[in-house]
């Protein structure tokens, strides 16, 4: 690496930082996440304006796979973030509910995104039609957890009832949907391993479970990684998901899922059973460089890949279509499965705008499929739009939706008395502070 290749990177790496902080500070204007301005921001610096003469100047070629690899550290670093932030905690008494809207707003949008993808092979064929089709269901899928909790977080319902069954029906979607893409990967055989290493992932996933999250949780509570300021917990943490993301890479398997599974087994308790915020402090320590320069990488050398100067009508047809299945699948997947649990009509129609939530995490599926070559360019830029959308109206509808902060945290749903109908049920009901329920019925707790 050359001393000029340096010095435009470490400039290109000040731009983007800078730009993407500005960017997230006007969408946070505009009352959205900031994810949709750095996302934008990437996709207006590449080649979809002025056929890509800014990103020619300040991101020349020769420096743009140093980018890359800087960008894959930030994947890496996010992925990690989105394992530690995944609690089983919030299941916990939400198990009828979560599970079944969750399976709702998985099945449906997977089964149209299958049949879509049947219809967009012929203009966009790849390597493996069953891939295709496969890929297609689970970026349909897909719920982003963490710019969930930021929408969520930033309106105040991040404790209300409904916020915390939004949280836990994205966990589960978040685990079936990374689920269903390793199975893509494993059949398309992108990391070149050998398909009998790939048979060492279930192994791997069960030892990290069962001893690597005890050997954890130990080293975390001895007295050299105690104390928030102290970097022995932040270098054990970094070196454990970098080597569980260069195993997975290693067996065939992409790197971001050795950083999720290592987040997922961070340890939220103590040994002695009490709650603990080691997991807490180090994912936040992580992620406060990675926000700020290595995503916006990411942001960068994804948008540089959006092209959508040469859209036609059939481009048109293709984004409608994937919009209407995108969206619509996990609207009514996820309404009609919470109608059927009881909840009421305003509360369902909440948790389905929540629930189609993408952002970030369709981004990163949707660039290992392009590195799998599941998609192709075009098909890559109508998805990310799609990805914008999605995330885009979420914020405004909610509003529409719940158009006040709540006053105070809901209290759980009530369980009808025995003898009327739906009784055993869990019933929602609706009401102008986020679904509170009679105070008689308060000890009916989920």
């Amino acid at each position: 690496m050359s001393t000029q290749q340096v010095s435009m990177l470490f400039v290109a790496m000040a731009a983007i930082s800078l730009l993407a902080f500005a960017a997230g500070v006007l969408a946070r204007r505009l009352r959205q996440p900031p994810v949709i301005g750095e996302v934008l921001l990437g996709v207006l610096l590449g080649p979809t304006l002025l056929d890509g003469a800014v990103s020619d100047v300040l991101f020349p070629e020769e420096i743009r796979p140093f980018l890359a690899v800087l960008a894959n550290i930030g994947v890496a670093l996010f992925m990690f973030a989105v394992g530690a932030e995944l609690d089983a905690g919030l299941i916990r008494g939400r198990r009828l509910v979560a599970g079944t809207v969750a399976t709702g707003s998985m099945v449906l949008p997977f089964l149209l995104g299958a049949l879509l993808a049947l219809y967009l092979f012929e203009n966009h064929p790849t390597g493996d039609r069953t891939g295709f089709v496969l890929f297609m269901g689970a970026a349909m899928s897909v719920t982003a957890f963490p710019v969930l909790a930021r929408i969520l977080t930033d309106r105040g319902m991040q404790r209300t009832w409904l916020g915390a069954v939004a949280l836990a029906c994205a966990a589960i979607d978040d685990v079936l949907a990374w689920t269903l893409l390793a199975v893509v990967v494993a059949m398309s055989g992108a990391a070149g391993g050998s398909e009998w290493l790939l048979l060492l992932f279930v192994p791997y996933v069960v030892l990290m479970f069962t001893l690597v999250r005890p050997a954890l949780r130990r080293l975390l509570e001895h007295r050299w990684c105690a104390g928030a300021g102290n970097p022995a917990a932040i270098v054990l943490t970094l070196t454990g998901l970098l080597l569980s993301a260069a195993f997975t890479e290693w067996i065939g398997l992409h790197f971001i899922f050795g950083a999720f599974v290592f987040g997922a087994v961070m340890p939220r308790r103590t040994t002695r059973g009490e709650p603990s915020d080691v997991t807490g402090r180090v994912r936040e320590r992580i992620s406060s460089l990675n926000d700020v320069l290595l995503l916006p990488l990411f942001f960068i050398v994804a948008g540089l890949k959006v092209d959508l100067s040469g859209m036609d009508g059939t481009g048109l047809l293709e984004l409608g279509l994937i919009l209407a299945v995108a969206v619509g699948g996990k609207f009514v997947g996820a309404f009609a499965a919470a109608r059927a649990t009881g909840m009421q009509n305003r509360p369902a129609t909440a948790l389905a705008v929540l629930i189609n939530t993408r952002g970030l995490t369709e981004l990163v599926i949707l660039t290992v499929g392009l590195q799998l070559g599941a998609l192709d360019d075009e098909l890559y830029s109508v998805m990310v739009v799609m990805a914008l959308v999605t995330t885009a109206m979420a914020g405004p509808l909610l509003h529409l939706l719940y158009p006040a902060r709540p006053a105070s945290p809901p209290a759980a749903p009530a369980v009808p008395p025995a003898g009327r109908k739906g009784a055993g049920k869990e019933t929602f009901l609706a009401g102008p502070a986020l679904d509170n329920v009679n105070s008689g019925n308060a000890s009916a707790m989920e």
